[in-house]
């Protein structure tokens, strides 16, 4: 008999929390989000600044999915150019970030000239899902037909959660979308009931956990609560993957939408102020590169050559010199003089006609939060 549990036809959105539970953990989340925001807002240029953590919360949510590459190998599998041949499935893992990240970015475009809405959702999911594993699975597209949530291969009898039927699907992204633009008492709180309700409603047949969470930084920023579409939440939740999917799974079973907001504000409290400790480490040191570049190097390209390994802190050298806006040689002078001094790692020789493959480990540290490199 099953035991599975089924989606929660009729509760969204829920009648009733108990906000006095709520009451302390909004102030906290609320607070912590404001305080990452007036950071983010004073980084220049945030998006190349930043761009090794946009790398890790691609890596992060698709790991809780169950791919297991690094930043490292996706930055330099990215630098060393691609093939577009998934033969491994290394690379097939480090397509789906890739992709991750190309859906985030088309998002954030659509949303400088769209509302959140379901248009915004189905162009992410084409695009997350183009050329991968998932591409088969109808990118773009609600499903049509039953799925269900359990270990690898199992039945229905013996999934653990069983979404919304397909054929109640559409309305129920109906409702989905119109309560994204209500007004209600708090935002944080919005957003947890709208990405547990995601999640239950499973509307495409792969890919819902990695656009569930990517709708978390897109709809803060909708709402006001971030500058930028930039907030990084996979890494609370990757390391609570079993508390995660425990309360998802709480709302569907015993109606426990308060647990489950609860859990989502302590995620991003705690995710936001590793966020801003994150992000002001890597401001810090930029400023203090950007005296020391112009130190080491002499020359008055030592900024554009910080900014240029700033947003691709892996790279080819040869990239470097064609295709940063820097004249060839003096580039290439600024990479020399950025090896003997230690900034630049070498990760791969460079031989014969093939170029060396660098990294910029401090860069790089700060992102993981660990040396990695």
């Amino acid at each position: 008999m099953s035991t599975a549990v089924h989606y929660h036809e009729g509760a969204f959105p829920p009648a009733e929390l108990n906000w006095a539970r709520l009451v302390t953990l909004i102030g906290s989340a609320n607070g912590a989000v404001a305080r990452y925001d007036g950071l983010l807002s004073a980084i220049p240029n945030a998006a190349v600044l930043l761009s090794p953590l946009t790398t890790q919360e691609a890596v992060l949510s698709s790991r809780i999915e169950g791919t297991q590459a690094t930043m490292g190998e996706v930055l330099e599998y990215e630098a060393k150019g691609d093939t577009g041949d998934l033969t491994s499935p290394k690379e097939a893992d480090i397509w789906e970030v890739l992709n991750y990240r190309t859906a985030m970015r088309a998002a954030e475009t659509m949303l400088q000239e769209l509302p959140l809405s379901l248009r915004v959702v189905r162009e992410a999911h084409k695009i997350l899902l183009s050329g991968v594993r998932g591409q088969g699975k109808s990118p773009g597209e609600y499903r049509r037909i039953p799925n269900w949530i359990g270990p690898a291969g199992c039945t229905m009898e013996d999934a653990r959660f069983i979404p919304i039927a397909a054929d109640k699907l559409p309305e129920a992204m109906s409702r989905w979308e119109r309560y994204i633009h209500e007004e209600t008492p708090d935002r944080l709180i919005h957003l947890a009931l709208l990405h547990a309700e995601f999640e239950a409603l499973h509307p495409f047949l792969d890919g819902n956990g990695r656009l569930g969470r990517m709708l978390i930084p897109l709809f803060m920023h909708q709402a006001g609560l971030i500058h930028r579409p930039m907030f990084y939440i996979s890494a609370f939740l990757e390391a609570n993957r079993d508390a995660y999917y425990d309360r998802l799974l709480a709302v569907s079973r015993d109606g426990d939408w308060t647990g489950w907001c609860a859990f989502f504000l302590t995620a991003v409290q705690q995710q936001a102020e590793e966020n801003h400790r994150k992000a002001a480490a890597i401001l810090d040191l930029y400023n203090r590169m950007k005296t020391h570049f112009v130190d080491l190097t002499h020359s008055q390209y030592a900024i554009h050559a910080l900014d240029w390994i700033f947003e691709r802190p892996i790279f080819k050298s040869s990239d470097f010199v064609t295709a940063s806006p820097i004249p060839k040689p003096t580039a290439g002078r600024i990479l020399n003089v950025l090896k003997q001094e230690g900034v630049l790692k070498e990760i791969e020789k460079g031989s014969g006609r093939r170029a060396a493959v660098l990294a910029y480990a401090e860069l790089l540290n700060l992102a993981e939060g660990r040396d990695a490199f």
